[in-house]
C-alpha cells in the first residue's frame, strides 16, 4: 500500500511541475468562437509564443551582438519590441501612451518578463466577452499634443512592427552562434525535445 501511495505522490508531483510552465511556453488554447476580437487575441498570443522562444536562453554575447556598425544590438531591439508592447497593452486597456518619457533601464530578464506580461495582458483584455476593437484606439499624447488612431494602424503599426523585430532577434541569435532552440513549432505553437539548432 505505500507503495502505491509513494507511486501516486510522485506521479502528481511530476504533474504539477509539467503543468508549472511559463505561459507562452505553448501558445495557449484557441478561443471557442471566432470574432473580431478573440482573432486579434491570437494575433498577440502568436507574438508571445515567438517572443518567448526568440528570447529563451540569450546570453550577454547575444545581447550585444548586431549585424553592421548601423544595426541596433539585440538588447536595443528587445528593448524596442517592449515599448511596441507597452503601446499595444496601453491601446486595449483604453490608456494613452505619454511620448517623450525617458524609457525605464530595465535588466534583460526584467525586460523579457514585463514585456512578456505586456502581451499576456493585452490578450486576456482582448478575449473579454464585452470586449470591441472600436472601443480600443491607439493614443499618444505629448505635452499639448494628442493624437488617436483606430485599432487597425494597431495591427498594421506596432503589432506588426513586433513580429518582424522578433523575426530580427531569432536572426541576430543565429549570426551570434546561439540559434532558436530546437522544437520550436510555430504552426502548432508547440516546444518538443530540447538542445539548440533549427
Amino acid at each position: 500500500m505505500k507503495i502505491i501511495l509513494l507511486t501516486l505522490s510522485l506521479i502528481a508531483t511530476r504533474s504539477s511541475f509539467a503543468q508549472q510552465k511559463p505561459y507562452y511556453y505553448t501558445i495557449p488554447d484557441t478561443p471557442t468562437t471566432y470574432t473580431a476580437t478573440t482573432v486579434a487575441a491570437r494575433l498577440v498570443d502568436g507574438l508571445g509564443f515567438r517572443y518567448f522562444w526568440a528570447t529563451e536562453g540569450l546570453t550577454e554575447k547575444d545581447l550585444k551582438y548586431k549585424p553592421s556598425a548601423e544595426a541596433r544590438t539585440t538588447l536595443e531591439t528587445l528593448e524596442h519590441i517592449k515599448g511596441l508592447t507597452t503601446i499595444l497593452m496601453n491601446a486595449v486597456s483604453k490608456k494613452s501612451t505619454i511620448s517623450g518619457a525617458a524609457p525605464e533601464k530595465l535588466s534583460f530578464e526584467q525586460l523579457r518578463e514585463q514585456t512578456l506580461k505586456n502581451i499576456q495582458t493585452a490578450s486576456e483584455l482582448l478575449k473579454k466577452p464585452d470586449a470591441k476593437l472600436e472601443d480600443f484606439d491607439m493614443i499618444f499624447e505629448r505635452t499639448n499634443n494628442k493624437t488617436e488612431f483606430p485599432f487597425w494602424n494597431l495591427i498594421n503599426g506596432p503589432i506588426s512592427d513586433a513580429l518582424w523585430h522578433v523575426g530580427q532577434v531569432v536572426s541576430f541569435r543565429r549570426g551570434s552562434g546561439n540559434p532558436l532552440p530546437k522544437g520550436v513549432n510555430v504552426l502548432t505553437g508547440t516546444k518538443t525535445g530540447g538542445g539548440n539548432g533549427e
